[in-house]
């Protein structure tokens, strides 16, 4: 949910994790780029969600998000925390913000993961198990799989993916998260299935790679099962579909804290495709975090008032925008009583604010007040941004909501179009 402001000479990362910003029977059908298929994202504090907690009020529900949100940013700044030799992956806490559902091997054993993308693997606990975080699930058995199969130590999948070692002609990974967290385990393949909401009947795709992890621990849910990479790097379920998806995926967030039962969608192939009127596209960029999608952030405008940030440090800058934000606002100054967000207003009603759009390099985002102001207490509304100092930015999931947002990693743009997502 807090969208943080960068210097136009670093990029932004876009992130589907952090939300404070800035998931029968089957029948199976194989995926191809002429076709196109869609998935269920669930908000973790959706009513579908199984981490859905019923007795918590609104505010508390937003408090956890945002301590998630800046939980998150802070640890993905630390860069001591393993050795360097070991293998890392971005921070991802227990409590991802969209979980996805998909289902694994033959017969199809349905597991409920943390959708990510700015991780490199799909990852899943597995039988037998060392050393295993309390799940509510099942652990996958893959000895009760007819497609699953160890990939060994000379083959091109191993050699070429990092973060892997051998042993015994067996090829295993290892995942190192900045909060501690890890997940060890084997590099196998395996059938991957979705349930389709766009067709009648399941979406199946064999020989994926995927992480049987047989010991894992640190800050996972154990109404969790894994992780499900959906980053730049050659192991994630994005790049593994590439050419069955002609390299498009898109995603639409429903507003986090909206009261409609209705979820998120992630669209891939033909239905991934983002097109029509109010289109705007950038370029997708590579970064110092190899699994991250970057854009290049060059402007905000606050209103009518554009704020090139090449011409002050990003704490001026922000300053500048809290400024004029300031002056186009009525309502009285208010405080967060936890500190979190620092520009709030006393308001019960919706608050009058001006629109700010993030200048991209060839494209305007527009970001409505639902992007960018949080309600944060039944009397209090804040500005849902907060500055860096140093690193990359986060353009992140409030920042995204009801926008249709897509990737097309064969023309490495990224495409934004206004929309209801609840509608989508």
């Amino acid at each position: 949910m807090v969208a943080i402001l960068t210097n136009p000479s670093l990029p932004i990362a876009i992130a589907l994790t952090l939300s404070v910003t800035y998931v029968f029977p089957f029948s199976l059908i194989k995926a191809d780029h002429n076709g196109g298929f869609s998935v269920e994202l669930i908000h973790r504090d959706s009513p579908m969600s199984p981490l859905h907690n019923p007795s918590e009020t609104y505010v508390q529900r937003v408090t956890n998000a945002l301590q998630r949100s800046i939980n998150r940013v802070s640890l993905s700044r630390s860069t001591n925390l393993f050795p360097s030799n070991n293998p890392e992956s971005t921070i991802v806490s227990d409590k991802g913000e969209y979980l996805m559902k998909i289902s694994i091997g033959t017969p199809p054993v349905e597991i409920l993961g943390v959708a990510d993308t700015a991780s490199d693997l799909i990852w899943i606990q597995c039988m037998p198990c060392s050393s295993c975080y309390k799940q509510k699930a099942p652990l996958f058995d893959p000895k009760n799989s007819n497609t699953y199969k160890e990939v060994s130590c000379t083959s091109s999948q191993c050699q070429s993916a990092s973060g892997t070692s051998c042993s015994e002609d067996i090829c295993h990974y290892k995942r190192f998260y900045r909060d501690r967290s890890y997940s060890n385990g084997i590099i196998s393949n395996e059938t991957v299935t979705f349930n389709s909401t766009s067709l009648d009947r399941p979406v199946s795709l064999p020989q994926i790679i995927i992480g049987c992890g047989h010991n894992n621990s640190g800050l996972f849910n154990e109404d969790g099962s894994g992780m499900i990479g959906l980053g730049r790097g050659s192991m994630s379920l994005i790049s593994q579909m590439d050419s069955s998806i002609d390299g498009k995926f898109s995603y639409c967030l429903v507003p986090a804290f909206s009261k409609l039962n209705s979820s998120s969608k992630m669209s891939f192939g033909n239905n991934a495709v983002v097109s029509g009127a109010m289109v705007v596209s950038t370029p997708l960029l590579s970064g110092d975090l190899k699994s991250f999608y970057f854009l290049t952030l060059e402007a905000m405008s606050v209103g009518r008032k554009r704020l090139q940030y090449k011409q002050y440090t990003d704490a001026v800058g922000y300053r500048k925008g809290k400024y004029h934000m300031n002056k186009a606002i009525r309502s009285k100054p208010a405080r967060d009583a936890r500190r979190y967000l620092s520009l709030c207003y006393k308001t019960k009603s919706a608050i009058k604010a001006p629109t700010i759009t993030a200048h991209f390099t060839g494209a305007d985002v527009k970001l409505k007040v639902l992007n960018t102001f949080l309600r944060v207490s039944m009397d209090v509304v804040c500005f849902a941004f907060r500055p860096i100092t140093q690193g990359n930015a986060v353009f992140g999931n409030m920042a995204q909501a009801n926008l249709l947002i897509g990737y097309d990693l064969k023309q490495e743009t990224l495409s934004f179009k206004p929309t209801d997502c609840t509608k989508n």
